[in-house]
């Protein structure tokens, strides 16, 4: 069950940091500038023992084609379930379309997990929740500017991400309990999603996005779970020479200030 996978995962490595592996050719370098598998390699490398998850955005491997598609599989393949994995894919569509995609992710690629948009409503969801033990995670409240735009409409006195959340736990407990949601860090409403549910938050936004990391631990991992994830801070981290000592200190001082945000508030792994 993917759900028990993940707080294993954290457990064992007393970490809820999720490592974001968005490749950049131009952040990435001049040794790994043309080799994204590698440049995953070295993350996972000098990380894996310091986190809970990875998360590969799919976007970023597409963009390069067959190579980039390639280097997706593989980094997934490397990391050989060491820690779980979420695809973020942002994936929904009507149901034949949401099957293909659900096994591109889940057969192909071998992802633990996959997010989703809930858009098109449950039939679009449930080819994915059909793999039971694999996880979804459903866009509920996510970290951009853009997100009010449809997110914040209000439907009998309640705005549209509490009604994701409340139709993901009807979800949860009829089709497949391996569902979390996306709240993103830079949302101070992050306390009134958990407030109606308890599954686990993929929290996005943290670092590059100005999240603030303690509300997040406060509003999203208490009475219920939450992984934090962070992409450039710790794969592009500032300085210069070899990257794996400088993305390893990048990673375990986000796995420290969270163990250290936890603690203060009586809260445990």
């Amino acid at each position: 069950m993917f759900v028990e996978k993940l707080k294993n995962s954290a457990r064992k490595n007393r970490s809820l940091v999720c490592v974001g592996l968005d490749f950049d050719p131009e952040k990435a370098g001049e040794t790994f500038r043309k080799d994204p598998l590698g440049f995953n390699r070295m993350v996972i490398d000098a990380t894996i023992d310091i986190v809970c998850c990875y998360k590969p955005n799919s976007a970023f491997y597409e963009v390069l084609g067959r190579k980039g598609i390639e280097a997706l599989e593989k980094t997934i393949e490397y990391i050989d379930g060491r820690v779980p994995v979420i695809l973020d894919a942002k994936r929904g569509d009507i149901g034949n379309t949401s099957s293909a995609y659900a096994k591109a992710a889940f057969e192909i690629l071998g992802a633990d997990a996959v997010t989703i948009a809930p858009y098109m409503g449950f039939d679009s969801v449930l080819p994915f929740l059909e793999y039971p033990d694999r996880g979804v995670f459903v866009l509920c409240l996510t970290s951009n500017p853009g997100s009010a735009d449809f997110q914040r409409f209000e439907s009998n006195g309640h705005p549209l991400f509490i009604h994701v959340a409340k139709k993901c736990n009807e979800w949860a407990q009829d089709k497949n309990p391996n569902i979390g949601l996306v709240v993103g860090a830079t949302q101070a409403d992050m306390a009134s999603v958990r407030a109606v549910t308890s599954l686990p938050f993929l929290v996005p936004g943290v670092g590059a996005q100005g999240g603030d990391l303690k509300a997040a631990i406060t509003a999203g991992y208490a009475n219920g779970f939450a992984v934090i994830n962070s992409s450039r801070n710790i794969i592009f981290p500032a300085g210069t020479g070899d990257a794996a000592p400088r993305v390893r200190a990048a990673a375990l001082s986000l796995r420290e200030e969270i163990l250290t945000i936890l603690q203060s508030g009586g809260l445990y792994l």
